[in-house]
């Protein structure tokens, strides 16, 4: 007998049981899954006389204390104990208000031997009490807390079972609602969902059990049958004549379950009244009489399904134990990194100060890390590759020069007789780029436009490429449309209007640039001081308040293209860079060297002459012609140095200085400073955490708390 004693408690594996029951107990249940037993069925299945006939307890048949709740019911052996021990307690619903919790885990009552019905129907009545369940002024017709029934005892098996409310169809007046009837399938889905879960399936033998809600239900969640097992009910209420069906169902032969179907027979309700029937004894009786006695004894009776029970519960615990030691790992680990993600607590001045330097150095941070090239040293550089700053500004930069190189000036110079190896002095055939309209025009921006900028930053805008016509005939009409009294020479201001007329790209250039460089520099912004702050209302928040300034300082920056633009364009053209009498010179000596080229004379020494009878060639021009001539190299000397003098201003100072490197660069105004001068309003206003904030971060430390106190059962 001690030897069998021996072989059921290594069966039932009661440490490993009583660390499930335990994380059932600190709501580990709330946030994985654990491997459980659940009794399901519907109000009239006999759940009840199954339940009675599993713990022998008596559980009140008054329909007004019927199940409201779930219970978890745990049997252990304990050798220790002369007689059996009942013990009774409440696990609180994981969403209860603070203070309840602590209200419903300080009740707790205990018997020791058998409860008699009347105790335990007043036990009860106390429970549903204590859950706002009963009486006029219950709060609910049902609770999502816990019944926790403990019952030890030198004699019980190791098992734990859950038992759930019947489902029903039909309310009952004063007690239930049809607002009830979707609770209660709620409530019974959630423990069927589990896909750790052994489910109990209780259906009366008596009726088409195909057709019974809970089986549906069941097949629903576990449609192979693998999680399932049933208990068939009231057997002694089967027609003669069909009680086949039942045997076929018993043998395997329909609506298979991988752990079978056992019969109960339950007392009826002449024996509940007469109250002289030995449950186990009417049982035994009933299963000897045809055709029940052709059934297997390990598939009928009480004790038979507790056995049955017990491995399935052992079975079911050993397999899925190692991965709920994984997943409460994995969980609390989540749990842990989204409340370090909501930064500290931010009740007071202080802490919502903390929080938002915390937030500014952060940003800080990243741009420095940004503009330095640091990419390597945060994977967000890897995961926003909008946020590399420098590259993307450079890039730019680089793009800007070379589109006002080809295609800035609206005439393109004349080639023919120089051959200068700048680039700029050819004439334009390149094709546009892939964001061209066609093969005559091209895109002035590069980035898309954002709308918060709309107000600030120049539309996207087509510039034409230079024009193949004479630029003589230009550069004639101009000079004889503003011709004074100059012998042989022109007049000041002609360099100036040519100018001015050959660089009236160059503001659609220039603007077009700076609205992408501010774009870059405003998409950082937004990202990076999103990455920065977690919390979405802080930083809508602070992206808000700070908008006025941002664009304050975008603007400055387009101020200064303006003014750069007018001096270049509208101020009298000078220039100290020597490379522009170094440019007039050569064009002058190679449209020479042009003209001449014809008349090379090659000598016996290997060399090139020229007779001076020939140099006449020069001079086969009028004073027009000569002066036009003049006024273009003069103009594309000038434009040259100009240009590459206007390119490296508008990056450099326009960009660079107000947008990006400079004191007083947008990045600047997300700073300590900031924080300091918030008062203690504007604090709370930006800082303050909201409600749903203060919930999610006491949820998460509820979760925190159990499933480290879940953590230390796992290991103890």
């Amino acid at each position: 007998m001690e030897k069998e004693a021996s072989e059921n408690s290594m069966l039932a594996d009661p440490a490993l049981l009583d660390k499930i029951d335990k994380l059932f107990a600190c709501n580990v249940g709330q946030h994985i899954a654990l491997p459980q037993l659940v009794v399901v069925g519907d109000q009239s299945s006999g759940k009840s006389s199954v339940l009675e006939g599993l713990t022998q307890l008596p559980f009140p048949r008054d329909s007004g204390l019927c199940t409201r709740f779930a219970t978890q019911i745990i049997f252990r052996r304990d050798r220790g104990l002369s007689t059996r021990k009942v013990s009774a307690s409440i696990i609180p619903a994981s969403d209860s208000d603070p203070d309840r919790p602590a209200r419903l885990r300080a009740w707790h009552t205990e018997s020791i031997g058998s409860l008699e019905p009347s105790h335990f129907s007043t036990v009860m009545q106390e429970v549903h009490e204590f859950m706002g369940v009963a009486g006029n002024c219950a709060l609910s017709t049902f609770s999502k807390d816990v019944l926790c029934l403990e019952i030890s005892g030198p004699e019980e098996d190791h098992l734990s079972v859950i038992d759930v409310p019947g489902i029903f169809k039909n309310t009952t007046a004063g007690l239930t609602s049809k607002s009830d009837i979707a609770v209660v399938r709620d409530m019974v889905e959630t423990y069927m969902k589990n896909p750790r879960s052994i489910m109990l399936t209780v259906v009366p033998a008596n009726v088409d059990i195909a057709t019974q809600e809970i089986i549906e239900m069941a097949r629903e969640y576990d449609a192979e049958g693998e999680r399932s097992i049933g208990v068939l009910t009231k057997p002694d209420l089967v027609d003669r004549g069909a009680e086949d069906k039942v045997l076929d169902l018993v043998a395997g032969n329909k609506l298979f379950l991988r752990h079978g179907w056992i019969v109960v027979r339950n007392l009826n309700q002449q024996e509940l009244t007469d109250r002289e029937t030995d449950r186990d004894e009417a049982e035994e009786a009933f299963s000897r009489q045809a055709p029940w006695s052709t059934i297997a004894k390990d598939k009928f009776g009480i004790k038979s399904l507790r056995s049955r029970l017990q491995e399935i519960v052992t079975e079911n615990a050993r397999r899925e134990f190692p991965l709920v030691r994984s997943e409460i790992s994995k969980r609390l680990k989540e749990a842990k990194s989204f409340l370090k993600a909501l930064g500290n607590e931010r009740e007071t001045p202080e802490q919502q100060a903390g929080f938002l330097l915390d937030i500014m150095n952060k940003f800080q941070e990243i741009t420095s890390q940004a503009l330095s090239t640091n990419y390597g040293e945060n994977d967000i550089f890897d995961e926003h590759m909008d946020l590399r700053l420098a590259t993307r500004i450079v890039t730019r930069d680089t793009a800007f020069a070379k589109d006002l190189e080809r295609y800035g000036h609206e005439y393109n110079f004349d080639t023919s007789g120089t051959e200068s190896p700048d680039s700029s002095n050819t004439k334009s055939t390149t094709a546009p780029s892939d964001d061209s309209g066609d093969m005559n025009e091209f895109l002035t921006r590069k980035t898309s436009s954002i709308p918060e900028l709309k107000d600030v930053v120049t539309q996207q805008t087509w510039e034409s490429f230079p024009s193949d016509s004479d630029i003589y005939e230009w550069l004639k009409e101009l000079y004889q449309s503003s011709r004074g009294f100059e012998i042989g020479t022109f007049s000041a201001s002609l360099l100036a209007t040519s100018m001015k007329k050959q660089s009236a790209k160059w503001p659609d250039f220039a603007k077009g640039y700076i609205s992408d460089v501010i774009t870059i520099v405003h998409g950082f912004i937004v990202k990076a001081l999103e990455i920065a702050c977690v919390d979405k209302r802080v930083f809508n928040h602070l992206l808000s308040i700070m908008m006025d300034n941002l664009l304050d300082k975008y603007q400055r920056a387009l101020t200064q293209v303006d003014f750069l633009l007018h001096v270049e364009r509208n101020q009298a053209p000078k220039t100290l860079n020597h490379y522009f009498n170094e440019n007039l010179q050569r064009f002058r000596q190679e449209r020479q060297c042009s003209k001449l080229k014809s008349k090379v004379i090659n000598n016996s020494y290997g060399g090139e002459v020229i007779r001076l009878e020939d140099l006449t060639v020069l001079n086969h021009m009028s004073n027009t012609e000569y002066t036009v001539h003049d006024i273009h190299d003069i103009l594309e000397s000038y434009y040259k140095v100009a240009r590459k003098r206007f390119v490296d201003n508008i990056c450099m100072q326009a960009a660079d200085y107000h947008l990006v490197t400079g004191p007083e660069t947008p990045f600047k105004l997300f700073s300590s400073s900031l924080v300091n001068r918030l008062s203690r309003d504007e604090l709370k206003d930006i800082a303050g955490e909201d409600a749903s904030t203060v919930r999610q971060r006491i949820n998460l430390k509820k979760t925190i708390r159990e499933l480290e106190e879940g953590s230390g059962i796992d290991k103890g």
